[in-house]
């Protein structure tokens, strides 16, 4: 087959799977293009059955500039929150970390006592997984499992209160948007 005859055979389906995943015509227009100069370019000696080796293609440029745009506005969001100008008020600060301390003790206390260990060893101490491994005895697998349940259930608790929080001042309507609903 030659690149004429791929591109009109495959041309729809590469477009519909990368507008599926960039939800966006102009993008999966440009994806559904590299994708086809990769596939003219390559050699296709080997190639046995061409449509699932174009959607891997696709499939691969689509995530490629997904996870670039991602690790991009992540990484402006970062910037800003790093430049943003700081309010210097030394009371207000100094009464922020306090409640802030107390909010985090008051959550980690409630945290079942094999848990509540691995998380305080982790984050208070700042120790790594082998180092907590060491301290409490146990398999460095059970210290990442204690330490992602640890997590899942500080997160689970984080986001009730807050629900809680905004649905007892009528403003819940306005988290809607920043709270995973389970």
């Amino acid at each position: 087959m030659n690149d004429r005859e791929m591109f009109e055979t495959y041309k729809e389906q590469v477009f519909q799977l990368c507008y599926y995943m960039m939800q966006n015509r102009s993008d999966a227009e440009d994806i559904c293009q590299e994708v086809f100069v990769k596939a003219i370019l390559a050699d296709r000696t080997q190639i046995r059955d061409l449509k699932p080796w174009l959607l891997k293609i696709a499939s691969n440029e689509c995530s490629k500039v997904l996870k670039r745009r991602n690790s991009g506005w992540t990484k402006e969001m970062f910037a800003y929150l790093m430049n943003r100008p700081q309010v210097v008020n030394p009371v207000e600060e100094d009464y922020d970390r306090k409640e802030i301390a107390n909010e985090f003790n008051e959550m980690i206390s409630r945290l079942p006592e094999k848990i509540r260990i691995v998380v305080t060893l982790r984050f208070v101490h700042e120790m790594t997984v082998p180092e907590i491994a060491g301290v409490i005895e146990v398999p460095e697998g059970t210290v990442k499992s204690r330490l992602n349940k640890g997590m899942r259930l500080l997160r689970d608790r984080n986001e009730h209160e807050l629900k809680n929080r905004m649905s007892n001042k009528g403003d819940e309507w306005k988290w809607k948007g920043f709270l995973k609903v389970k």
